[in-house]
């Protein structure tokens, strides 16, 4: 897979880039070993554009040094995973471009070894099982200068043995006892203070069912799963910063095959947008949007939707770099880089989203012809395509006015001549009205003698060009307009109910919208360009012959300052 997908390498050096190449020079750490590296997400809810940022970090840091990069699922909390976010996970990864090849694992494989190493640990005196309750181990956790207690901490080492082994068999009920990590309850780092490294839980595993009712926790698992899978380094956000020392500890006192390097990385921010699995399934849950796969939410299924390519989201993920202290960027950058990729790429096309009806009043009724248009100015390979042309036409209401405003370059009754694209020179000489004033055709005149939408004379047009829609072969559509999903910048401050920061205007559906006859047939993903309009997606669950849907990608113009 991921030879299809022509995005740019990792080819600038940041400081990840740095330590691997200290690790693997003569000397190093890793001196001589091929680079190894893992994404490990939790099953738990769909990808989004955050983890975007972490898997190509992850994947493509192997492929900058012809290394490797195992899949492996952190699925060892039996309460949150569910087979549809795995099968997910690995679609949208497969779309980005990336492959794990026969390195695929869930975390729970482990399971058995994760328990003989925490045996091991308290046959060294190095873990011992704790009967604090949870408000106990709260009111026991000590501050700042003031060391926590347990009053299990020399508990006997065959009496912890013995408490662990019928923890497993399922002798206590959810939150008796904890296995937890003897270190020091003095540490400034409170991850240190004898962490827990095994809790207990009867709920069934979505792949173990009740097999187990302990299971580890995530900072004494993961780093056994990266010792057991040859992981040289574990790159993660910056979060697990000060968890370093403990996946140090777990990696130096169990009795593992290997010693992976741990490296943290600043986590991606973006504005108007929750980043949030638990506030995305909230928005989900609650039909605040349509699915996870809504195209206003961050996941990579909704941008996928959307309109958004692999290689844009690539391209927006290297062009960020790699930072160790958090940032935020515009979601504009984003649209700018989908923007320059489509740009490129996608076939323009004509599509009138709010439509009135033009007549030439001087063009034959009987007549029909068709004009040419370019696929995409850009791309001169891209060829031409023959587009419809008779007397009756579809335009955009927003291109007349019957009284125009200052500098106002479009059609109105005794206005400057325009340009149809591909077409003809017109000129508007009136209109028809309904009974409510409202105007329901515009009428005009052609330059039969500017075919081309080039006068015979050469003399200077003044008006705009317009695009349009043959009448008489037009196909209906349905286009969706979109905005960002929270109005407010920045949704996620801590301090805010992203709820309340939901944007009311961020969809817009038109109905009886017109498009050129040759999108009849179109089918999901084809990307366009709409001319004048933006860039617009085929609805991959809704579109279909006979009733086509269009997603807005992103419009035309870029705000975004480079």
């Amino acid at each position: 897979m991921a030879d299809e997908i022509k995005a740019p390498e990792l080819e600038s050096r940041n400081f990840i880039h740095a330590f691997i190449e200290e690790d693997v020079a003569p000397g190093g750490q890793f001196e001589g070993m091929t680079v190894h590296t893992r994404f490990p997400p939790e099953p738990n809810g769909y990808l989004h554009i955050g983890h975007c940022k972490a898997l190509t970090i992850d994947f493509g840091t192997a492929e900058k040094y012809g290394g490797l990069c195992n899949l492996r699922m952190d699925d060892t909390n039996p309460t949150k995973e569910d087979e549809e976010f795995v099968e997910a996970i690995q679609e949208d990864i497969h779309w980005l471009g990336f492959d794990w090849g026969d390195r695929f694992f869930f975390g729970s494989d482990y399971f058995e070894e994760d328990y003989r190493q925490a045996e091991g640990l308290i046959k060294k005196g190095l873990a011992y099982v704790c009967e604090l309750s949870p408000e106990e181990f709260k009111e026991y956790r000590g501050g700042v200068g003031v060391p926590a207690r347990s009053p299990y901490r020399d508990r006997p080492i065959e009496e912890s043995l013995d408490l662990f082994r019928r923890m497993r068999s399922g002798e206590f009920p959810d939150g008796a006892m904890t296995l937890r990590a003897k270190i020091d309850l003095n540490s400034g780092n409170f991850n240190m203070r004898d962490p827990v490294l095994y809790r207990i839980n009867h709920l069934p595993h979505h792949r173990h069912g009740n097999t187990w009712c302990i299971y580890p926790m995530y900072d004494f698992a993961h780093p056994i799963q990266d010792a057991l899978e040859g992981i040289t380094h574990s790159l993660c956000s910056l979060e697990f910063e000060a968890h370093r020392p403990l996946y140090n500890w777990v990696v130096e006192n169990c009795d593992l095959p290997a010693k992976p390097r741990q490296i943290e990385f600043a986590r991606l921010g973006i504005d108007h947008t929750v980043m949030s699995k638990r506030k995305l399934r909230r928005l989900v849950e609650e039909g605040r949007v349509s699915g996870w796969d809504d195209p206003r939410m961050p996941t990579l299924c909704g941008l996928r939707r959307r309109g958004y390519t692999p290689k844009s989201i690539r391209n927006f993920c290297e062009r960020i770099g790699v930072a160790k202290s958090a940032n935020v960027v515009e979601y504009g950058f984003l649209e700018h880089c989908l923007r320059e990729d489509l740009n490129a790429a996608a076939e323009r096309v004509m599509a009138v989203l709010r439509p009135v009806k033009l007549t030439i009043t001087n063009y034959p009724g009987e007549k029909t012809e068709t004009v040419t248009v370019e696929n995409n100015p850009v791309d001169p390979a891209a060829g031409t395509r023959e587009v419809p042309f008779s007397r009756s036409l579809w335009v955009e209401a927003e291109d007349f006015l019957e009284t125009p405003v200052p500098k106002y370059k479009r059609l109105y009754p005794g206005g400057p001549e325009c340009r149809l694209k591909g077409a003809y020179l017109i000129r508007c000489t009136g209109c028809v009205k309904d009974e409510a004033g409202n105007v329901t055709e515009i009428l005009c005149e052609y330059d039969p003698e500017s075919r081309g939408g080039d006068p015979a004379d050469g003399r200077k047009v003044k008006g705009a060009t317009i695009h349009w829609v043959d009448a008489a072969t037009a196909v209906d559509a349905e286009v969706r307009l979109y905005d960002n999903l929270f109005s407010d910048e920045n949704p996620d401050a801590a301090d805010k109910d992203f709820i309340e920061c939901l944007n009311p205007n961020s969809l817009e559906v038109l109905a009886g919208c017109k498009v050129e006859s040759s999108l009849a047939e179109a089918k999901a993903p084809a990307n366009f360009q709409f001319l004048r309009q933006g860039y617009f997606c085929l609805d991959s669950k809704d579109s279909a012959p006979g009733h086509l849907v269009f997603n807005q990608s992103v419009s035309l113009k870029d705000s975004f300052k480079k």
